[in-house]
């Protein structure tokens, strides 16, 4: 943290004696002296006077001294802060959030899994939801947050963590707060007729791919027009200004002031899940394998399970 030729300054300072510090030390007189003259030479400063009885220190030296004390004492506590800094990032769970992928999830976990983490506390990461940037937002689990909780069937998404499934989101049909469908309460298939129904590109998500397929096929007076791979604000934007219908889910109903976000009599739905590192850490091992358990056997009682 500082100049170790600092420390054999003070020592000689509190001693008042190049032989007296050396036996404090448990070096030579000359390795002693040897560090005070580098140090001398290279604040370009005279330190100590020398005399037959010993050293005592300059005008220079007194400043030097007070100073050294004070950085002897700055540099012991940042390490103690530094040393709590990382007992605490060692006992909490870092969750990412975002605009279309929530930390309330994860936090509906968290208070059913809690009692088996009694010394943790969580901080929540944000981060943006950018289809350019959202996979080095997706690779940075491990390191930039514990855990995330969103829609994942991305096969990009899924070669960057794992995932651990909770259940499945409705596929609903967002349309303008203008659009004549917007009255409704539920749409049909043939409300789409006619219509252009945005959804993500064909190839990384199975599940979009299958309702393509299926809409290609059994529905073809809809229209399709692909958006980026993954969603993010520009996607809802562009819905609301082009007056086009776009393929969302029920968990985004409120993701854009100027869209009304209907069920359709469909069957559609995609897996959501909790995602973490390929390499976790085992406190997030264990969190995962207790929340595994959890939807196994509902009832089981968390504080009877070991504590970290």
């Amino acid at each position: 943290m500082y100049n170790s030729q600092l420390t054999v300054f003070v020592c000689v300072a509190d001693c008042g004696s190049f032989t007296r510090a050396a036996e404090r030390l448990y070096i030579s007189p000359t390795a002693v002296m040897k560090q005070i003259n580098a140090l001398e030479a290279h604040l370009k400063l005279q330190l100590f006077e020398r005399t037959r009885h010993g050293v005592r220190l300059t005008a220079a030296g007194e400043v030097i001294y007070q100073d050294a004390k004070f950085l002897f004492d700055y540099s012991r506590r940042s390490i103690e802060r530094a040393r709590a800094a990382m007992e605490t990032s060692n006992t909490t769970f870092c969750v990412g959030t975002s605009l279309l992928n929530p930390a309330k999830p994860f936090m509906d976990l968290w208070y059913r899994v809690n009692r088996a983490f009694p010394h943790y506390k969580l901080h929540l990461v944000p981060f943006e939801d950018d289809h350019r940037g959202i996979l080095d937002e997706i690779s940075a689990l491990g390191k930039k947050f514990d855990f995330l909780v969103g829609v994942c069937d991305s096969k990009l998404w899924l070669n960057q963590c794992q995932m651990l499934p909770l259940g499945r989101y409705r596929k609903m049909c967002a349309v303008s707060r203008d659009d004549p469908l917007a009255g409704k309460k539920r749409l049909t298939f043939a409300d789409l007729y006619g219509r252009t129904l945005m959804m993500v590109k064909r190839g990384d998500s199975q599940t979009n791919d299958f309702i393509r397929n299926d809409l290609e096929r059994n529905h073809p007076q809809i229209l399709i027009e692909d958006t980026s791979r993954f969603y993010d604000i520009s996607v809802f934007n562009r819905c609301a200004e082009t007056g086009n219908i776009l393929l969302s889910l029920e968990c985004w109903q409120d993701m854009h002031p100027g869209l009304v976000t209907l069920p359709v009599d469909w069957d559609y739905s995609i897996p959501y899940g909790l995602m973490y590192a390929n390499d976790p850490p085992e406190d997030v091992l264990r969190l995962v394998e207790l929340v595994r358990r959890l939807q196994r056997a509902p009832g089981v009682e968390t504080e009877k399970l070991p504590q970290l």
